[in-house]
Formats: C-alpha cells, sequence, structure tokens
C-alpha cells in the first residue's frame, strides 16, 4: 500500500519518523513528505505531496490543523482513499472538503492502527 507521511520528521523520537520506519517494516512503500529533509531512514523525502510519484492509498497527517488547511487543494489532487487525523492534526473544515470529496477521514494513530493490525 502507499503511504504518503505529511510531516515527516528525522528525529527518531518522533511519532512521525515512528511511522514512516514501521510502515516500511510492515511492508508498506513509504512517501515522507517534508520540504525541509533530503531522506529518512534511507527513504527519499518529497518536499510537497504533488511529488510523489504514484498513486496514494492513504495520507497520515503529523501537522496542524495551521499548515494542513494550506494542503487541501493537494490533498484533494491526490485523490488517497483515505486521510489519518493522527492525535492533535484534527482539522473539522478540512475534513469536510475530504469527505465531500469521497475520500475517507479516519481519527486515529497510525502507529496504534499499525500494532494492532487495523491499519
Amino acid at each position: 500500500m502507499n503511504v504518503a507521511i505529511l510531516g515527516a520528521s528525522n528525529k527518531p523520537e518522533r511519532y512521525s519518523h515512528q511511522a514512516v520506519v514501521l510502515l516500511a517494516q510492515k511492508d508498506h512503500a513509504v512517501f515522507p513528505v517534508n520540504p525541509a529533509l533530503p531522506e529518512i531512514d534511507g527513504h527519499r523525502v518529497f518536499p510537497r505531496l504533488a511529488d510523489v510519484p504514484a498513486p496514494l492509498h492513504t495520507v497520515t497527517l503529523y501537522v496542524s490543523p495551521s499548515l494542513s488547511t494550506g494542503m487541501a487543494d493537494a490533498l484533494l489532487a491526490a485523490k488517497p482513499q483515505r486521510v489519518i487525523f493522527n492525535p492533535g492534526t484534527e482539522n473539522p473544515e478540512l475534513e469536510e472538503k475530504l469527505a465531500a470529496a469521497g475520500i475517507a477521514v479516519v481519527h486515529a494513530c497510525t502507529l496504534v492502527l499499525l500494532r494492532t493490525g487495523q491499519f
């Protein structure tokens, strides 16, 4: 499954970094997105969601609502099947836009979903 991680970090203590590592361990194709980093744990990092060269099944958010609001058009253009809003990333305005476009909105922790086999 192709998964983009918006707000991916190269700091091992950050949940977004742990998500990159765990998604890869679970055999998902990971596409970290962060304009400030060239790679994370051996994975190429893409500066923008639009730069990801593959169709996405899931986008998991690790950015604040103030940042994700500005990513609405990019998320809609990417047409993932679902967007996961990790704790602290909730954004009702963005969630409405995604749902109206037929994109599933999930409020959950990506790490918990992966570790419990619910991803």
